[in-house]
């Protein structure tokens, strides 16, 4: 290169805020808190939020970092949120049931708080529709049990040994099912069990006129008529207060004798102690529970230890491995919208929206927690990720007490004197910042890579 020649001087980048070799600012942090597995969550996750899993059965199991700065949670059905679980979270904000049920969180307390509480209604439809029409189909046939008597070595030597074990299979075309809640699942059941020839009932106060017209069913009015008409009766309504032991020894005594019972709803529909009586005495002819009360289910334990012509399975009606991905990218997908834009403005199925905008206090924090996570977020290496649970150790981490929070990544409360702006509506968690100054250089993996003493063993 000729020496003579000057080359443009390069104009300098005045950088504010962090350097570009340092840490940015803290992400929000997401929380899985009764489960371990992140692997679907993280993809849709990593670049605007931390997430975190806690594999706890109650809140006193989750670190306190969670706890004190997990803006988001998602959760299945093994944890419980009272009011008193929910004031423990100091900055949370949304929480998104990984299913359709909500009946394990406060949801009332929550929207209160200024919590967002969402679940995700359209997943595995099919699939426990599917499970309802398997387990009506083994109470008409009886393959559960004619199969259990084959395993157990029973001979059938002839007509008379058949008609013996096969006492009580009943013919399904003509019999009267009738479906307690008429939503997405008991819809599908509906369009199923048309096939195998049921006349379809349902009973669903909340529904509008008309849609019994479209599906070619028949609508009643008032639950003592469906229970008198059905043949079969399977729930399909989520639990609440006012439908806590909606089938109980009064309801039982309404049905017909010798009907059948499915429940792939929930436990809490179902009065237990009423069931095993009817059981046992034969008002109900069977019954079918992939749901329980308390669960996870002890075969050995409870009033229906000892009843007959009872199938029970472990609440996974739910379950094949599409419903479970799709399930799993449905629920982080909504706490992705959470964070990006605005409560409950944005999200797809927020069950408190009620509580929640009533609550000033919540919009009053909102405005304040806008302005303090706004404007960047960290963008570490993925991780392998490990347990927030106490009492667990994790593998590949080397110390057995908690890390230290450097101030850098700490996630502050919003603060109490803050006033919300009058354009203001709902709750931003925080947007991606897209400037370059405080973007990741994909380019340059020193320009994100924490220290060692930054690195969380429990956090992606």
């Amino acid at each position: 290169m000729d020496k003579g020649i000057m080359l443009p001087k390069r104009s300098r980048m005045d950088v504010k805020g962090p350097y570009a070799n340092g840490p940015l600012q803290a992400r929000p942090l997401v929380a899985l808190l009764d489960g371990r597995d992140c692997s679907i969550e993280m993809p849709i996750l990593k670049d605007v939020a931390t997430v975190a899993f806690c594999d706890a059965q109650s809140t006193s199991e989750i670190h306190e970092k969670v706890l004190n700065e997990a803006v988001g949670a998602l959760m299945w059905h093994t944890i419980i949120l009272t009011k008193e679980d929910l004031e423990k979270f100091k900055v949370l904000r949304i929480i998104v049931r990984i299913g359709s049920g909500t009946d394990n969180i406060d949801v009332k307390a929550a929207g209160e708080l200024g919590i967002a509480v969402c679940n995700v209604p359209g997943y595995g439809v099919e699939e426990v529709a599917d499970t309802t029409m398997c387990l009506i189909l083994n109470l008409y046939r009886r393959t559960y049990w004619l199969a259990n008597m084959v395993r157990e070595g029973k001979k059938f030597t002839g007509p008379e040994q058949v008609r013996e074990a096969a006492h009580g299979c009943a013919r399904i075309r003509g019999d009267t099912l009738g479906l307690v809640g008429l939503g997405r699942i008991g819809s599908a059941v509906a369009l199923r069990a048309k096939a195998f020839g049921f006349n379809v009932i349902f009973y669903d106060p909340y529904l509008p006129d008309g849609i019994d017209k479209s599906l070619g069913l028949t609508r009643v009015y008032t639950l003592q008529e469906l229970l008198f008409q059905s043949d079969c009766v399977s729930l399909h309504c989520t639990l609440n207060e006012h439908n806590h032991h909606l089938i109980n020894e009064f309801t039982i005594k309404q049905m017909r004798p010798g009907a059948f019972l499915v429940n792939t709803a929930r436990g809490g529909l179902v009065d237990d102690d009423a069931l095993a009586v009817a059981l046992k005495q034969g008002r109900i002819r069977a019954a079918a529970l992939d749901v329980h009360e308390n669960e996870p289910y002890n075969v050995f334990q409870g009033a229906l230890k000892d009843v007959p012509n009872l199938i029970c399975t472990p609440h996974a009606a739910f379950y094949s491995e599409a419903s479970a991905t799709e399930l799993r990218e449905m629920a982080a997908t909504e706490i992705r919208r959470a964070i990006v834009g605005n409560i409950p403005e944005v999200l797809r199925n927020c069950v408190n929206k009620e509580y929640f905008m009533r609550s000033a206090a919540a919009a009053a924090a909102a405005a304040a927690y806008t302005e303090g996570i706004n404007g960047g977020y960290y963008s570490g290496a993925l991780q392998q990720a490990h347990s927030t649970t106490p009492h667990e150790v994790p593998h590949s981490a080397g110390a057995h007490a908690p890390p230290t929070v450097p101030p850098s990544q700490a996630v502050s409360a919003p603060p109490v004197s803050a006033v919300p702006q009058p354009n203001q509506v709902g709750l931003q968690l925080g947007l991606v910042s897209k400037s370059p100054l405080s973007a990741p250089d994909p380019n340059n993996h020193h320009s994100v890579k924490p220290e060692p003493s930054e690195i969380f063993p429990f956090l992606y």
